[in-house]
């Protein structure tokens, strides 16, 4: 398969991606997908990863960068706007239609972790995706309210409104609002704060497993009253009769996010379980990239035909 840089706007805002073709011959024009990042994360880490696994398979895939981070526009930088990350994806899917590889009617939405649940949230009010796919879905506004594992003490969350507001005073003053930092220093402090999911989350990030230049490790502050108002699982009972599949880890701790979104699913719909993997072994350990990328072939070979 061959990799080209493109870009395309989404609500004005220039974003940067990757274009995945295969390189076997086709009759004609090809579906697609687009693949969506996990937050803080890049276009160079799993959601490219994904992206070229899928298009070995035959699709064409459109990794990109969320607005406002990685080779993205977008000020201010480290936000996460979860009305801009759903506008993102359809922004993908529009560029898509405009490729003559891609066949505009066979165009599905391939999700991980964050964008998990902003792909679901964009299929739902968008009838030209004809299904979509979720690896380790997470939903960030649930997870900042709620901690990874949906046990945190409410009062974490009105902290870091507190911090927000107090960031949004200080910008106005033109003053420095400051950013939220979302990796400590080292390991230890990590299992301190998040438990095995902080760790892992430490070591895929912020090591050489997966760091990359333009992952964020910081979050603007307003990142986080703009999560405080949002549901992306809202429109998840839109989808219908499209079909929905979720890859998850039987270990992930943030799996409780899946099956609240399966639960609100009213098409077809399935979760795939992946023997011992946790959350963040789905972002790169081929021993449990490899079954998950064969589920997602299977699933959108099916769907995105005819």
């Amino acid at each position: 398969m061959a990799r080209t840089t493109v870009s395309f706007d989404s609500a004005g805002i220039p974003l940067a991606a990757h274009l995945y073709t295969p390189d076997t011959p086709a009759p004609g024009p090809r579906p697609a997908l687009v693949v969506g990042h996990p937050g803080t994360g890049v276009k160079e880490q799993t959601s490219g990863t994904y992206a070229g696994l899928m298009a070995e398979r035959g699709f064409v895939t459109l990794a990109f960068d969320a607005a406002h981070q990685g080779e993205s526009g977008g000020l201010p930088r480290g936000l996460e706007d979860p009305a801009q990350r759903v506008e993102d994806f359809k922004a993908a899917v529009s560029y898509l239609t405009t490729r003559d590889e891609v066949d505009a009617d066979r165009i599905g939405l391939l999700g991980i972790c964050a964008s998990g649940s902003y792909s679901l949230a964009a299929t739902g009010g968008d009838h030209r995706v004809r299904a979509v796919a979720t690896v380790s879905t997470a939903e960030p506004a649930r997870q900042f309210r709620l901690g990874a594992d949906g046990t945190q003490d409410p009062a974490v969350f009105q902290a870091l409104l507190d911090a927000a507001a107090a960031a949004r005073s200080a910008a106005a003053r033109g003053e420095d609002p400051g950013t939220m930092t979302m990796f400590p220093e080292t390991a230890e402090q990590a299992r301190a704060l998040g438990g095995d999911h902080g760790v892992e989350g430490f070591e895929y990030y912020c090591t050489p497993r997966g760091r990359h230049e333009r992952s964020a490790k910081t979050l603007a502050w307003e990142s986080i009253d703009r999560m405080a108002i949002h549901d992306a699982f809202a429109a998840v009972p839109l989808i219908g009769p499209r079909p929905v599949l979720q890859v998850i880890g039987e270990r992930a701790v943030t799996a409780w996010m899946a099956v609240e979104a399966h639960q609100r699913a009213t098409g077809p719909k399935e979760i795939h379980w992946i023997k011992d993997a946790s959350h963040v072994d789905l972002y790169d350990k081929k021993q449990y990239i490899d079954p998950a990328v064969d589920k997602l072939t299977d699933f959108f070979t099916t769907h995105l035909t005819g």
